[in-house]
């Protein structure tokens, strides 16, 4: 990214600063069909994406494109509910545009959370999944270009992408819910076309549990600048080949309603532990 690009997002940050406030203490971004979660912050303030500069817009169905800021838990949260997408054309500094503006807010604590495919077998559709990791299979990398220090080092390290402190907490808000929550591998690819059944097979070889066509570029430029990042998949459909019917986005949006409560008492508790 060069500093021309930084100046956009520390544009951006202002405009969101000046409409919400204090710092938040955790941002969630929130992927589709979860966006129910934004309605039950208090007292809210709603920011649409297009009254802030730079901001890209989502199109896509269960993408309200719209940040939410309030409270949960007596913890300030900021939402973004909606996100861009490789896969609508946008480049990757443009899909993780949000994330570096919640970097220059100063967040330091995110939640991605998103709908994905099961590839594990024993998981049931709307099963929650804590992402312990994943593979980047989308063809390029968020960071790839001019590296400006600003954002963070050239080379950051992603041993830990995912925090072992937020899954442990994570884990505590689901017993405490009693919300059976698995752990597994996200796998990103590019999308838009759901996955052959012949891929889902060579993506469970590889160690994948889940897949899904965003969220990996975000925790990479979390992690650039430092965020603490945990990342929470909806398993809203079974992937190619593993049931015989077709897929399709409908499928998503009423899985991910179906378990909405699951979902926003599990955010909740987490974000209560913080």
């Amino acid at each position: 990214m060069t500093p021309a690009r930084y100046d956009a997002v520390a544009e951006a940050a202002k405009v969101v600063q000046d409409r919400i406030g204090a710092v938040p203490d955790v941002a969630v971004v929130l992927g589709s069909g979860l966006g129910s979660f934004a309605s039950s912050l208090g007292d809210a303030v709603v920011v649409p994406y297009a009254t802030i500069p730079h901001w890209p817009a989502s199109r896509v169905v269960g993408h309200a494109g719209e940040l939410v800021a309030g409270t949960v838990a007596g913890r300030r949260v900021l939402a973004l509910s909606g996100r861009a997408h490789v896969y609508e054309g946008h480049a990757m500094a443009v899909a993780t545009f949000g994330t570096r503006v919640l970097g220059l807010l100063g967040v330091k604590t995110l939640i991605l959370t998103n709908a994905a495919g099961g590839i594990n077998l024993s998981f049931k559709q709307g099963a929650l999944m804590l992402m312990s990791d994943h593979i980047n299979l989308m063809g390029t990398n968020p960071l790839v270009g001019p590296n400006d220090e600003r954002f963070g080092p050239r080379f950051p390290d992603m041993t830990i992408a995912y925090s072992e402190r937020l899954r442990r907490l994570a884990h505590e808000a689901a017993a405490a819910a009693k919300i059976r929550l698995e752990e597994g591998v996200y796998i990103a690819v590019t999308g838009p076309s759901y996955e052959t059944p012949a891929e889902i097979r060579a993506f469970r070889i590889m160690g994948a549990d889940a897949v899904g066509m965003s969220t990996v570029p975000e925790a990479i430029v979390a992690r650039h600048m430092g965020m603490e990042v945990a990342g929470i998949s909806c398993i809203t459909n079974m992937a190619a080949g593993v049931l015989p019917d077709p897929l399709v986005h409908e499928e998503v949006m009423a899985t991910a309603t179906r378990v909405r409560d699951q979902f926003i008492a599990l955010l909740t508790g987490l974000i209560a532990r913080l």
